[in-house]
């Protein structure tokens, strides 16, 4: 999957706060993501990610 830093993630399930979207700020083996609700940060294995991933939402260059 082409998960870059700066995409937003729209996951299946919501976090606590109510959110579903998630800023992507490191990429490797875990990402490393802040919650658009609350601005919690959080680390999540690649594997777990990807698997609760509905949508890469991606701020286009122009």
């Amino acid at each position: 999957m082409d998960v870059r830093v700066g995409d937003t993630l729209e996951m299946k399930k919501p976090h606590p706060c109510g959110a579903r979207r998630w800023q992507v700020l490191r990429v490797g083996m875990d990402f490393k993501l802040r919650c658009t609700g609350c601005g919690r940060e959080l680390m999540l294995s690649r594997a777990k990610a990807e698997k609760g991933i509905k949508k890469i939402i991606r701020e286009e260059e122009a």
